[in-house]
């Protein structure tokens, strides 16, 4: 016995053909549309939130200078928690102010520092004590990861969307296959299912 062989029809839904509905139609555009929109969409997000990004960490940097400050007490020895985040602890610290005002604060320090140990605090341009801002590599790195990260979730969530509207198609051809086979079966005489 001969095997047929049935492959698959590329643009099923875009042929004509007396078995092509017109939400087949639909459901064809709704598709092309939202990968195109997905791409372009998901692309231009990524885009422009990893410049934002980028744009607010490099503002970051300018607006932020280090000063020298000085530990007021000893710093405590190694924790379990400092033991984690690279072998610093939590120490207070005094330095001087642009403005010539004294200021103290908490900073991360190396464990066992001894009080009169110099230490370099970053100040934003207010004069509050703030964290270091990230290199101009890992700010980069940041930014682009972001902007993959963010392009890929709108990018996913037009294409969850156009998921959902072709479901909703589907369901809505699903009836309407019901209702064509209830008129088919009835002049007949007999249901089919």
């Amino acid at each position: 016995m001969a095997r047929t062989r049935c492959g698959k029809v590329w643009m099923w839904r875009w042929r004509h053909n007396p078995l092509r509905r017109r939400s087949d139609v639909a459901d064809a555009w709704i598709l092309l549309a939202a990968w195109l929109i997905a791409l372009c969409g998901g692309l231009l997000a990524g885009l422009a939130a990893g410049s934002a990004v980028g744009h607010g960490l490099d503002r970051q940097r300018a607006e932020r200078h280090p000063v020298s400050a000085v530990l007021t007490v000893n710093a405590p020895g190694k924790t379990s928690a400092s033991a984690l985040d690279g072998s610093h602890v939590w120490a207070t610290v005094r330095w001087t102010a642009p403005d010539g005002s004294t200021h103290t604060g908490q900073t991360k320090v190396r464990p066992d520092a001894k009080a009169g140990t110099l230490a370099t605090v970053w100040l934003d341009r207010r004069g509050r004590l703030t964290s270091k801002p990230l290199a101009p590599g890992e700010a980069s790195l940041q930014a682009a990861w972001t902007g993959v990260l963010v392009g890929l979730g709108a990018a996913g969530g037009l294409l969850v969307g156009a998921q959902l509207v072709r479901l909703r198609l589907a369901r809505r051809q699903s009836r309407q296959w019901d209702e064509e086979w209830a008129r088919v079966d009835t002049p007949w005489g007999w249901k089919a299912g």
